[in-house]
């Protein structure tokens, strides 16, 4: 049984990073390589062709390891609803709660299903690159842990660590990282990685040379800073981290995405920030939604909290005026379902009941106690769409667009990921152009999100190749 466990410092460190360039550049080399991450709390999810559901991370992983992605790959996801408590899936499927009480004493069925998964993929491919969560760091969580060194020690697993300098203090975090933890778990470490380094590495020499006497870790390298690569995350710190373009020629359409406290699938609104001239802002500031060409209501793992807190906000009369002034909203998922007439919740929500939506739609929300997990395909005047669904609400509408509805400049879809459709998306928005009075067109030239993504997978690669000691990591593994 042959893998490498990757560690962070802290969460967004570039665990999720290193791990999908790994899996890019061993399988260039010909080896069978899979990811791995043994449970994945996020609501950036996707679903498999087999119809589970999966982290949205993991699934690029296995595009860039060149394996058909399942829920092997990532047997436990846990989707936050709230602070104290989070949905459960094991396997692709609905599993249950995880109440805040339970999540260090409560996962025992859990870490079996984790493990089971981690035998299963590692008879079936020549080395598992798996994903840590958060930090093994977090000595208060260690007694029942199973994704970070809880695996490494199930499964002799060597660990590499990962810190992000761009935020400061990495060397103290590799450093305390090393030092909290267990005196067993502690040889598990058995390399790091500086991360995001901008400016003269030989600056950063000396440091490193102090972290590896005194840890025993050599260093596997020092990543730099890499322009115009974002890859999809799981974490909620990456949310909008699409860098705002230098190019202020020509036409530009602006586009606000609304910050929900529990934004899920934010992903789908990636294709919309690498359209050129198109520039995209994740946002709470009603001035921003209102003055934007497009505002965009992204999905929600809390339909209805997320919708009283858009009230409360202010930000829903942003949308009703909005809509009453011919400016185009789209709502995607939780965001469509609030457009609604009526929102009835008896399953996320428990014990909201019938809530009125914004009514911007003449559609009605009943949430089932069933998940719908479903890859479908549709039409929008002459080009073909494909999607993925993950909800328990059910809409009533006619499908006058791609997986919903729309009422003049106001539209909705209960399908994620309908925007990479290169076609669709930027005939969409030359409509939405000309509803917000500008000459914006798309570039029918630039690559599509599809080869943009695959660039940027090898682009990471390419960077491993040349930056780390990645003959020093697949040592470990052996």
């Amino acid at each position: 049984m042959s893998g490498l466990l990757v560690t962070g410092t802290s969460s967004d460190a570039g665990k999720s990073l290193v791990v999908t360039a790994l899996c890019r550049l061993w399988s260039r080399q010909g080896i069978r390589v899979a990811p791995f991450k043994a449970q994945n709390m996020s609501n950036n999810s996707m679903v498999c062709r087999d119809g589970s559901e999966m982290g949205r991370a993991q699934y690029l992983q296995a595009q860039a390891a060149m394996v058909e992605p399942t829920s092997v790959h990532n047997p436990v996801l846990l989707k936050p609803g709230s602070d104290r408590r989070a949905f459960v899936v094991v396997r692709g499927k609905p599993a249950g709660q995880l109440v805040a009480g339970e999540y260090a004493t409560g996962r025992r069925h859990l870490a079996d299903a984790a493990f089971e998964a981690f035998e299963e993929l590692s008879a079936s491919v020549d080395l598992v690159v798996a994903e840590g969560a958060g930090s093994p760091a977090e000595v208060n969580l260690r007694s029942g842990d199973y994704v970070n060194l809880g695996l490494a020690q199930r499964f002799s697993l060597p660990a590499l660590l990962v810190a992000d300098i761009d935020r400061g203090g990495a060397l103290a975090a590799l450093f305390g990282t090393w030092g909290l933890v267990d005196d067993a778990d502690r040889p598990l470490l058995r390399a790091y990685v500086v991360n995001k380094f901008r400016g003269d590495e030989s600056v950063l020499t000396p440091g490193l040379e102090v972290v590896s006497e005194r840890t025993g870790m050599p260093c596997a390298g020092v990543l730099p800073w890499l322009e115009d690569v974002w890859l999809d995350s799981e974490d909620a710190l990456s949310i909008g981290r699409w860098r705002p373009s230098s190019d202020t020629s020509g036409d530009r359409l602006s586009v606000a995405v609304v910050r929900f406290p529990r934004t899920s699938n934010a992903t789908d609104v990636d294709a919309l920030a690498v359209e050129p001239g198109v520039d995209v802002r994740v946002t709470t500031d009603p001035d921003v939604c209102r003055e934007a060409d497009l505002l965009v209501l992204p999905g929600s793992r809390a339909t209805v909290s997320d919708l009283e807190w858009l009230r409360s906000t202010g930000l829903a009369d942003v949308v009703s005026w909005r809509a009453a002034h011919g400016r185009a909203v789209l709502g995607i998922c939780g965001g469509y379902e609030m457009l609604a007439q009526w929102i009835d919740d008896p399953v996320e929500s428990e014990h909201a009941g019938r809530v009125a939506g914004l009514g911007l739609l003449p559609t009605t929300v009943t949430f089932l106690p069933d998940k719908v997990l479903a890859r479908p395909t549709g039409e929008w005047r002459g080009h073909r769409v494909e999607g993925y669904e993950i909800h328990h609400g059910a809409v009533s509408d006619d499908r006058a667009f791609p997986g919903g509805t729309a009422s003049a400049t106001v539209w909705g879809t209960i399908w994620h990921g309908t925007l990479e459709c290169d076609d669709f998306r930027r005939a969409w928005l030359t409509e939405v152009a000309a509803t917000a009075g500008s000459s914006w067109q798309p570039d029918e030239t630039a690559r599509g999100f599809a080869q943009r993504r695959e660039a940027m997978i090898d682009a990471l690669a390419d960077a491993v190749d040349e930056h780390l000691d990645h003959e020093l990591l697949l040592e470990l593994t052996r």
